[in-house]
């Protein structure tokens, strides 16, 4: 199937603006009181690409929007093995990345998010049959509240002590954390914020140990949903935030929003799966907006700067909106480091998400990717 063809279907699953770098604001201070800033821009110039897949149940069925087919999930991890791909923890890419040391091409990361029971009877066993590592994002309420379909505590610490499988934050509530209640004033919300995300982390802690979680501290947010205020919440805690927006990872990523590739039964085609476990990073310096919430600038328009010293085949950039397909890519620069896309209509209620791909200059069949994520509550 041709690129576009794979891509336009790709996108059919998906107060402030301003503009920003790769590291700015909040995000600077954190990464400097971590000792982080200095290696990070060290590696500016690149040190490797890496491919985090997001998976939720296995073989589940009756939930195919969030479920993958066992032999799907299998196909999948065969094509891994056998075209040599390595398959790290989520934590030394992170810790890489933050120290500017190299990371091999062709690295990937399993994750899973909500802590579903196929991921102890169904993920666990094939992964650790190939000693492969995955990272499981944790919703602690209900897990607490021993819902049938969750992991039990017990399970998730078998998990862990196989050495395998870390466990991260995903809330305590798994709600829609960018969504007010009615009348909740700022402070209000911003405390209900930092007790979940706290409530989440402690109860991890309590459960598997005071260094669960700790170093590096990762997060998920619920849905792939956020905004600038709570992912500076998130980042002023000391994490590095993961959505659910497609793409790949390299060391200039914005660490309040680190995209991962989400895989259910639909679009769980190996295919689409190879596609993207050869994708590579945009190279991208900055976006506008990079607030994801639409209001009176629905349908968004997104500048987009790139980094140079990539060989990406920017005459071949494409890019899409979730479904309305292709758009008009306007360069802004004889060089072609800047563009802008908009979609022709505002998005109804709910997620949508420009994705962005563009061939690399010398490698056939790999492309460079990013996706932008937009929220109309």
């Amino acid at each position: 199937m041709h690129l576009t063809n794979q891509h336009e279907r790709l996108t059919e699953t998906a107060g402030a603006r301003r503009r920003v770098s790769t590291v700015s604001g909040l995000t600077a201070a954190f990464l400097l009181l971590a000792g982080w800033l200095f290696p990070l821009l060290a590696a500016a110039a690149g040190t490797g690409h890496a491919v985090v897949f997001m998976y939720h149940r296995f073989g589940e069925d009756d939930y195919p929007s969030t479920s993958v087919r066992l032999e799907q999930f299998e196909a999948h991890l065969d094509h891994l093995e056998e075209n040599d791909y390595h398959v790290w923890p989520l934590e030394r890419i992170v810790t890489r990345m933050g120290e500017g040391k190299e990371i091999p091409d062709r690295t990937v990361v399993i994750t899973v998010d909500d802590a579903y029971l196929s991921v102890y009877t169904e993920a666990y066993p094939r992964l650790r049959e190939r000693g492969w590592p995955m990272t499981v994002f944790v919703a602690t309420d209900d897990v607490d509240a021993g819902r049938p379909s969750n992991m039990s505590w017990d399970q998730i610490r078998e998990m862990r002590d196989s050495g395998l499988v870390t466990f991260a934050n995903h809330s305590a509530t798994h709600d829609y954390l960018v969504r007010r209640d009615r009348d909740e004033p700022d402070r209000a919300w911003e405390e209900r914020m930092r007790d979940d995300i706290n409530r989440a982390q402690r109860r991890l802690q309590e459960e598997l140990g005071e260094e669960t979680n700790e170093n590096p501290r990762l997060y998920a947010y619920p849905f792939g949903e956020y905004d600038t205020r709570l992912a500076e919440i998130v980042t002023g805690k000391g994490y590095i935030a993961f959505g659910q927006h497609s793409g790949g990872i390299s060391n200039i990523d914005d660490p309040r929003s680190l995209p991962r590739f989400p895989v259910n039964e639909q679009f769980g085609d190996l295919n689409d799966f190879a596609l993207r476990a050869r994708s590579l990073a945009m190279p991208v310096a900055a976006v506008e907006p990079w607030e994801p919430i639409l209001d009176d600038n629905n349908p968004p328009r997104m500048e987009i700067t790139l980094r140079t010293g990539e060989p990406v085949a920017t005459g071949r950039l494409s890019c899409f909106a979730s479904g309305q397909g292709a758009m008009e890519v306007e360069w802004l620069d004889a060089e072609r480091t800047r563009f802008v896309v908009q979609a022709e209509r505002a998005f109804g209620k709910g997620r949508a998400r420009y994705n962005c791909t563009a061939p690399h200059r010398r490698e056939g069949g790999r492309f460079y990717w990013f996706s932008k994520q937009w929220l109309n509550d």
